[in-house]
């Protein structure tokens, strides 16, 4: 769908080579630059790590229903200084005690627990989780949109300086053919000095401006080339399109089904509706606070200790116990936390309905300024390609009578500026209304 509106404005050439952007000769189409900044704007790729992120507590979220289990020891070594008894042995016929001061334990355990139930908060996490992540590739794409349009706009800049400098080199010939031309009516006599003063001012204006619309292109490829992460890149060309005066005629997208398609369409939309569906999940977690919790616990385990005379294989069999038990933790009083947490959870819900409004607003208003942009600049365009007709060929007649001597040199020159102006206003209109035309296309899809 993109490129093929992008080949209805003719803005887009076949590619050919490779993406290198270090491609010594490359040119770069409009395509070339919106693929090429998707691949790798920073903060696309920003975004791109917020979704990985999102997406590992979708993961963990989802682990919570399974059960934990855990495996554990401790190994202690004990010291009695003050022992008031001990052990007593004979041998040889004598009686010998002792006592053991510092002693050693060992405890083994393996326990497990589930959370059978808790309000179905657990369930609902996984829920909101899911929807977080939905958010974070809505960001993405409301991201690479925005990006899509800065190119977009940088691009038809870059393409009506380029079509300026060449409306501003034919002035400048048709200057220097009439300084000529003053030149030698001066030298026989036909015209003053001052009057030929005129016409290498007017000369030395057109070969300004034609440096200042150079300098435009130079500037419009500058933000462009920062755009797209190409500051290393010193030989930054784009591949200027071919176009016709239809691409500028060509019918308009109505208003009302642009703005309905968009409504249904622009990820901006879709995330504001999305928000307000996780708000709703928001609440169903802030009451599962009032909700009791079922669980159920398990395990097993024994212990050894030197102060026993038996085996430490003996000890680990006989003292080996198992265990099993629920709990239900019902709230009674929890200082009004789940009552509070509800009620944030409302606000923002309503927080998100706003946004949603205004979104909506922000996009008519978008759409609007577009469509009208597009309808009044095509009604310029074809008036202003009969103002260049008619001025053209009004000052083809004024040279020519400025010639034989029939018209002076304040007329010839006010015959050219409303030339030149005639001219600009076409590109001016043309350029507006094809950017135009596109953008509308653009938030239609």
């Amino acid at each position: 769908m993109r490129k093929s509106i992008i080949t209805a404005i003719c803005l887009l050439l076949a590619f050919s080579g490779s993406m290198s952007a270090q491609g010594t000769g490359k040119k770069w189409t409009l395509q070339d630059c919106i693929d090429y900044a998707l691949q790798n704007n920073i903060q696309l790729k920003k975004n791109s790590l917020q979704k990985r992120s999102a997406q590992e507590d979708v993961l963990q979220s989802r682990a919570e229903l399974l059960p934990s289990l855990n495996a554990s020891t401790a190994q202690n070594i004990v010291y009695r200084p003050f022992i008031a008894s001990g052990q007593s042995t004979v041998a040889n016929g004598y009686v010998q005690s002792s006592i053991d001061k510092v002693y050693y334990n060992g405890n083994y355990s393996v326990n497990g627990n589930w959370t059978v139930w808790n309000g179905n908060r657990n369930r609902n996490t996984i829920k909101l989780n899911e929807m977080n992540a939905q958010l974070a590739e809505l960001d993405s794409a409301i991201t690479a949109r925005n990006i899509e349009e800065r190119i977009v706009k940088l691009f038809v800049q870059i393409l009506y300086s380029h079509e300026a400098i060449a409306v501003s080199q034919q002035s400048l010939e048709t200057s220097r053919l009439n300084e000529q031309r003053g030149q030698t009516m001066v030298d026989v006599g036909k015209m003053s000095r001052a009057d030929l003063s005129q016409l290498t001012a007017q000369r030395a204006q057109d070969e300004y401006n034609i440096v200042a619309a150079e300098s435009n292109v130079k500037n419009f490829k500058f933000q462009l080339k920062q755009l797209l992460e190409l500051s290393d890149l010193e030989d930054f060309e784009i591949e200027i399109p071919t176009y016709t005066d239809a691409q500028a005629l060509e019918q308009i997208p109505p208003l009302g089904s642009v703005y309905v398609n968009a409504l249904d369409n622009r990820p901006e939309m879709q995330r504001a509706r999305l928000a307000i569906e996780s708000s709703d999940v928001s609440i169903d977690i802030a009451k599962s606070g009032s909700m009791p919790t079922v669980g159920i616990s398990g395990g097993f385990g024994t212990n050894t200790t030197s102060m026993s005379d038996r085996a430490w294989g003996s000890q680990m069999k006989t003292n080996l116990d198992f265990s099993v038990g629920a709990t239900l933790s019902i709230p009674i009083f929890d200082n009004r936390q789940t009552k509070t947490a509800v009620n944030k959870a409302k606000i923002q819900r309503e927080s998100y309905l706003l946004d949603l409004q205004d979104q909506q607003k922000t996009l008519y208003n978008t759409i609007e300024t577009y469509w009208i942009d597009a309808t009044t600049n095509q009604s310029k365009f074809k008036a202003a390609q009969i103002a260049t007709q008619s001025q053209q060929a009004s000052y083809e007649l004024l040279s020519e009578q400025f010639r034989l001597g029939l018209k002076n040199i304040i007329e010839l020159m006010t015959g050219k500026t409303n030339l030149v102006q005639a001219q600009q206003n076409e590109l001016e209109s043309k350029y507006t209304t094809i950017y135009n035309i596109y953008m509308l296309k653009f938030y239609q899809r």
